[in-house]
C-alpha cells in the first residue's frame, strides 16, 4: 500500500514539475507568436515615443461627422477644429446615436481634405478600425486618437479629417441602389 502512494505522489510531483516547466516555456512561445503575426509588437506605442513634435508650426486640423442616406443615426464630432503641432498626439471624440427601434451594425469610413493629407494621419484607436453595432436606442461616445507625421507637407496648414457611417446591412445596401435600366 505505502509503494502505491508513494507512486502516486512521485506522478503528482511529476505533473507538477511538468505544468510549472510548461508555464515557463509558454513566455517564449508566446513572444515567437507575437512576432510572427504582428500582435503586439509595439509599433504602436513606439510611433508614440519616437515622434518629434514641431512646434515650429501649427496645423489646424477640422472634423467633420456624415452618415450614408437610409442610416437613422444622429452622428456628430465633439469639437468642430482643433489647432496642433505635427507630431503631437492628438485625441478627439464622437458621438453616435442609434435613433431606430433595432439594433443596427454601422462602419465608419475616413476621408481627408485635401486627400494628399490622409498618408500622414497615423491613427493608434479609432472607431472605424471595426464594425460598430448600436442597439436601439443607444448613444457612445467613441474616440479617435492619431498623430500627424511631422514630416507633413509644409504647405499644409488646415486638414479636414471626415467619417461617414455606411449600414453594413446587405439588404440596406441593396435598398439604396438604383433599379436596373429597362432594355431597349
Amino acid at each position: 500500500m505505502a509503494s502505491g502512494r508513494s507512486r502516486t505522489l512521485t506522478k503528482l510531483v511529476v505533473v507538477a514539475l511538468g505544468m510549472f516547466g510548461f508555464g515557463f516555456a509558454l513566455v517564449p512561445f508566446y513572444y515567437k507568436i507575437c512576432a510572427v503575426t504582428g500582435i503586439n509588437s509595439g509599433d504602436e506605442q513606439s510611433l508614440v515615443k519616437n515622434t518629434q513634435i514641431d512646434k515650429s508650426r501649427w496645423v489646424t486640423l477640422q472634423f467633420d461627422a456624415n452618415t450614408n442616406e437610409g442610416l437613422p443615426w444622429q452622428f456628430r464630432t465633439m469639437q468642430t477644429s482643433l489647432k496642433v503641432h505635427p507630431g503631437q498626439l492628438v485625441q478627439v471624440e464622437y458621438e453616435v446615436v442609434n435613433n431606430s427601434n433595432h439594433a443596427i451594425v454601422g462602419q465608419a469610413v475616413p476621408s481627408y481634405g485635401p486627400a494628399r493629407a490622409g498618408v500622414f494621419f497615423k491613427k493608434i484607436e479609432c472607431f472605424c478600425f471595426t464594425p460598430q453595432k448600436l442597439a436601439a436606442g443607444e448613444r457612445r461616445r467613441m474616440p479617435v486618437l492619431f498623430v500627424l507625421d511631422p514630416s507633413m507637407d509644409k504647405d499644409l496648414h488646415t486638414v479636414t479629417l471626415s467619417y461617414t457611417f455606411f449600414n453594413t446591412d446587405p439588404a440596406a445596401q441593396a435598398a439604396r441602389l438604383p433599379e436596373k435600366m429597362p432594355r431597349v
